[in-house]
């Protein structure tokens, strides 16, 4: 009986001593979420040093995004260019010079136009042009064998001199005169140019 009864009180007290606990835990608990809602804090600021981190980071990805769209369209648009012949690259030249066809600019479009000519009657006539003035050029023009070349004496003759009132008498030209030096220049490109390669 004796031991009976020690049981009974002892299953008694741990059930009190259990139900103390858990009231206990209970009661921490709602303090702990009484102490959890709370009201919303404004935003915490960002240290100066992360922003510097996170912009360098940005600014790689960015670089490296770059970096990447330029490698493929090179590689999808990387067709190879064809060599351009002597006369095309003469055309592309010339082209260059359309900006200085103004009035304010008539001597240094005479000083382009007539070098683009030059360089090219060297390069495509085998002749010496560029360290000739016009009128020993011409007249090594008239003693030449070159029959291509001495068929646009007149058209070079006329070509050359204009360009040369332009630039050594500081003339001025109108547009519409430029605009036909220009044509004269192109069409003796054209007609002379190197015959198509099919």
């Amino acid at each position: 009986m004796k031991v009976s009864a020690w049981v009974r009180r002892t299953v008694r007290g741990c059930t009190g001593t259990a139900l103390v606990a858990g009231f206990a835990l209970a009661g921490g608990a709602l303090a702990k979420a009484e102490e959890d809602i709370r009201d919303i804090r404004g935003p915490k600021a960002v240290p100066a040093a992360s922003r510097l981190v996170i912009a360098v980071i940005v600014g790689v990805i960015i670089v490296t995004l770059c970096a990447a769209y330029m490698i493929r369209r090179r590689h999808h648009h990387g067709a190879p260019r064809r060599n351009l012949t002597l006369s095309e690259q003469t055309l592309e030249r010339l082209e260059g010079t359309k900006p200085l066809m103004q009035p304010a600019t008539a001597r240094e479009f005479g000083i382009a136009a007539s070098e683009v000519i030059r360089n090219y009657i060297e390069k495509r006539f085998n002749v010496i042009a560029t360290q000739r003035t016009t009128e020993e050029f011409l007249q090594a023009l008239l003693q030449s064998s070159n029959e291509a070349l001495a068929r646009h004496r007149s058209l070079l003759a006329e070509f050359l001199q204009q360009c040369d009132f332009v630039k050594f008498a500081g003339a001025s030209l109108a547009v519409t005169d430029m605009e036909a030096l220009y044509q004269s220049a192109r069409g003796f490109v054209l007609q002379t140019g190197e015959p198509a390669v099919a």
